[in-house]
């Protein structure tokens, strides 16, 4: 996953928020928010493919082989 889609984008501008406005403040000098903005956007792309696995709904299991005809059918599987 591209770590520049639209949502990844999204998601890292929430995070970032709180970092700009503390430099805006003037708690945060201009290096240290520079420094931290990366950091959003990292944690923007994690957040964003965390979020994507667990809504992917699990794959389906491979169908039972269905025997030939007239094969014999296998045993049934102990209980």
């Amino acid at each position: 996953m591209s770590p520049l889609r639209w949502e990844v984008l999204a998601a890292a501008l929430v995070l970032a928020a709180p970092v700009l406005l503390l430099g805006l403040r003037g708690d945060l000098t201009a290096d240290e928010v520079v420094t931290r903005l990366p950091w959003c956007l990292g944690a923007g792309w994690l957040a964003v493919t965390l979020l994507r696995w667990a809504a992917t709904p699990p794959r389906p299991r491979p169908a039972e082989r269905v025997p030939a005809a007239g094969a014999e059918e296998p045993p049934a599987p102990p209980v």
